[in-house]
């Protein structure tokens, strides 16, 4: 069994060695990584031993936000990090990546790429992208799941500096339109289809469509992902389509190799993009260094995941490609530690698919979004009953809020000493403001701290810094790995108001935050759906915890509906067990528990019961746009169902708005 090491009390040795700085504990440490943010970051540049050709004038040269720069100065390389660790890894026979989809899941076997595969084959497809035109700053976009070709394609992508960019092929072609059309790919990556919970899903007619609506796509390159599923043989025809058309194999076939190239600190990565459930999705432009930095920091100080040349290490975080969690699932490869990737529905043909995923490819850190454990909880799996659980030393959780009954079921029926890593970050970071560590106590509901160099604070509407009080969650210094820029926003209007409008030059994220006074971390849900009872907030997760707690609830959203002039409105929607029907004993417990476990001022004035709540295709529920429907819009104002894990769901809130009215 493999404990956790407490990467950080080995930080707290470095820096006494290496800087004469005597920390007593995490604490200590997080305080002094916000007290002395250059020095800090320099440190972390030391720790993880990053190389530049040529030196930097500066760690942080100045600390205005938006428009910090870092390392003002170095180059450095995504996939040359990566390639810099392959060789010991290589030596000690770890291999890079263990997959498996529903086919080898079935099959019970694992397929595995070994470290000088992997970057053998992104150099073969960096050649073959330059030698289709693709130079420093183009475009690559990619319509991919989550299998083993997606990161050699990225890291290729990345040797040569062009800029990546990824969605996974659940989007439909709107939804991929309206991102990829905003930075005019030269080389689009595509899949013929996906296999999901079963169902094959052809995408041809799919990719054919967004050829036609990307002019600037001059060459596609088609992934096999039917085929290696076990689906049959899908070839591609982009006929009529001018540009040209080669199979993955083809494009590895090429004798040539190229090596990453070093590039400016703050040159483009990759661009990712906010869920676009209710406008243009925000293209956000993340660059090499920061995110090499940041990741890195993450995974060894608060995930406490160590390169498995050391001790065997295996990591895995269900994910869809197009989940920022796919990228923190690859940066395990910037430590050089083994990543497992699964491609399929994680419940299906058995609930406990993805444990025993887990216990097939030997992950050692598994990690999945919050409703996924509040479904396993809701379930009444046991994976110790069914699954050797033996090597899983933690599990990780992210998306939502997880509640306290979700802690207490991994403790009941996976590991009793198993540590639960919970962070909360987001796609506009590509890391997180919270999260974990094993020098500290777990307590259920409660994330452990706040990340080192994160200057997070909670403030209330004045500014000020709050404890023990729920307030806005703000970054009062700047991280590495915030936006470089939305790429098409010129003038920065488009970033400043998205984070810096409220307090001008502080990060303000949507969140409310609560810290305790022991340096603990509750995320109360997002600040612009929050209920607000005559004059007294709450935030939307504590009502779910209460209500979800019941045994017959699966599932529930809330909306609070304030129209000048009028009483406040109060609706909950709650998903029940299959069969089970709301009745007023069942209304009356529910009121119940709200009343006791929160306050009188929160029961609802309506319960309703529901077929499914809606949820974005990351599994957030989509409570701002029903709140929009429920004060007057069109169903089409308010959401793109193209960017909807379930977008028939809002059917139902539609006529329950029409009825309201």
């Amino acid at each position: 069994m493999i404990r956790p090491t407490a990467q950080t009390s080995l930080l707290r040795d470095w820096l006494r060695d290496h800087r004469g700085v005597d920390l007593a504990d995490f604490e200590a440490l997080r305080r002094w990584s916000v007290e002395h943010v250059g020095e800090f970051w320099h440190a972390m540049w030391e720790v993880f031993d990053l190389q530049s050709p040529t030196p930097f004038r500066a760690v942080l040269p100045d600390a205005a936000m938006p428009g910090t720069r870092w390392f003002p100065g170095a180059q450095l390389n995504y996939a040359a990090q990566v390639a810099r660790r392959a060789a010991a890894a290589e030596r000690a026979g770890v291999p890079a990546i263990v997959f498996r989809n529903e086919r080898l899941q079935r099959e019970g076997r694992n397929l595995e790429i070994g470290w000088s595969d992997l970057i053998d084959q992104a150099g073969a497809l960096a050649a073959t992208l330059r030698a289709l035109g693709v130079q420093r700053g183009d475009r690559v976009a990619a319509y991919l799941p989550n299998i083993p070709q997606t990161i050699v394609a990225f890291l290729a992508c990345a040797s040569l500096g062009a800029v990546w960019s990824l969605t996974a092929p659940d989007m439909g072609v709107a939804t991929v339109r309206d991102r990829f059309r905003q930075i005019d790919p030269k080389v689009l990556i595509a899949g013929n289809g996906s296999i999901y919970g079963g169902k094959v899903t052809d995408r041809r007619d799919t990719v054919r469509d967004l050829l036609a609506q990307l002019p600037t796509v001059q060459a596609l390159i088609v992934v096999p992902t039917l085929e290696q599923a076990g689906a049959g043989v899908h070839a591609f025809d982009a006929r009529p389509w001018p540009g040209r058309v080669l199979a993955w194999d083809d494009a590895l076939a090429t004798a040539q190799r190229v090596a990453p190239e070093a590039v400016p600190f703050d040159h483009p990565l990759w661009i990712v993009y906010s869920s676009g459930t209710t406008g243009l999705p925000k293209a956000i432009v993340h660059g090499h260094g920061g995110v090499v930095i940041e990741q890195l920091k993450l995974l060894r100080f608060h995930l406490d995941l160590a390169p498995s040349v050391r001790q065997d290490e295996r990591f895995h975080w269900y994910s869809s490609a197009g989940w920022v969690m796919w990228n923190v699932q690859a940066a395990g490869l910037l430590q050089g530690t083994t990543i497992c990737l699964y491609d399929g529905h994680p419940a299906w043909p058995e609930p406990d698919t993805l444990w025993r995923f887990a216990e097939g490819v030997q992950a050692t850190f598994v990690g999945a979004g919050a409703a996924y454990y509040a479904s396993c909880l809701k379930a009444g799996m046991s994976p110790r009953r069914t699954t050797d659980v033996s090597r899983i030393r933690a599990l990780g959780s992210t998306g939502s809020p997880l509640s306290p009954e979700a802690y207490r079921w991994a403790w009941d029926e996976v590991r009793d000493d198993v540590w639960w890593c919970v962070i909360s970050g987001g796609t506009d970071i590509a890391s997180a403001f919270l999260a974990g560590t094993p020098e500290l106590p777990t307590v259920p509901g409660v994330m452990q701290a706040r990340c080192l160099g994160a200057d997070v604070r909670a403030w209330n509407e004045a500014g000020q810094d709050v404890v023990d009080d729920v307030g806005e969650l703000v970054c009062v210094q700047p991280m590495p790995s915030m936006p470089l820029f939305f790429w098409g926003d010129a003038e920065g209007l488009r970033l400043r108001e998205s984070y810096f409008d409220v307090y001008p030059g502080v990060w303000r994220h949507g969140d409310w935050l609560r810290l305790t006074p022991d340096g603990g971390a509750v995320i109360h849900g997002r600040s612009d759906a929050t209920l607000n009872r005559h004059g007294h907030r709450l935030g939307t997760s504590e009502l779910y915890n209460v209500v979800e707690a019941h045994p017959l609830v699966l599932d529930s959203l809330v909306v609070d509906i304030e129209v000048p002039g009028r009483p406040g409105w109060m609706p909950l929607f709650v998903v029940l067990r299959p069969g089970v029907v709301l009745d007023a004993a069942l209304e009356a417990e529910l009121r119940q528990r709200i009343r006791e476990g929160l306050s009188p001022r929160f029961v609802p004035d309506e319960i309703v019961q529901i077929a499914e709540v809606p949820r974005t295709l990351t599994g957030k529920k989509q409570e701002l746009p029903v709140k929009k429907l429920m004060l007057g819009r069109a169903l089409a104002e308010v959401v793109n169902p193209d960017a909807c894990a379930n977008p028939a769901a809002f059917e139902t809130f539609v006529r329950y708005a029409q009825r309201r009215r």
